[in-house]
């Protein structure tokens, strides 16, 4: 069945490869607007969008049509080719094989906008490490920690 309204709102964060700080921020901008390009051309709309040394955020309304890993793959292998076609980087870029993808209400959209915008004052005092060890405990019902194959 063919859905024609949706909110499927979603907040990826995708990590480089080892958690390496591959990311310059002479070439953020440029990686940004790439992502953006990826996501606006799948028929989806991009919200928020920062790509920090070794993680981006993004927040998007996905369509319907396209699965939250279809996304993060096309975000994932498109921009790893962009990133090193274009040497934006002095050693081979890539992401980690995984990433991670949360549902956002519509009343949470503005929050997690002002969130991911807000990325360089974040993490002034917040590590990416404790960042992501926050997002596991608050989500620790529905996500499966690394290394273990079942829920408890």
């Amino acid at each position: 069945m063919k859905i024609e309204y949706n909110n499927l709102y979603t907040h990826y964060i995708v990590t480089t490869l080892h958690r390496q700080p591959l990311i310059l921020e002479k070439h953020r901008k440029r990686i940004e607007k790439y992502i953006t390009g990826i996501v606006n051309n799948n028929g989806c709309r991009l919200y928020a969008i920062y790509a920090n040394p070794e993680h981006v955020h993004f927040l998007v309304s996905r369509s319907p049509a396209i699965s939250e890993e279809e996304l993060a793959t096309l975000v994932a292998e498109s921009s790893r080719k962009f990133i090193n076609q274009n040497k934006l980087c002095s050693s081979p870029f890539a992401w980690q094989e995984s990433a991670v993808a949360f549902s956002v209400s519509k009343s949470g959209v503005d929050k997690v906008c002002k969130y991911i915008l807000n990325q360089p004052e974040h993490h002034r005092k917040v590590s990416f490490t404790e960042e992501y060890e926050h997002f596991l405990k608050f989500y620790q019902k529905t996500l499966q920690p690394f290394g273990k194959k079942e829920f408890k």
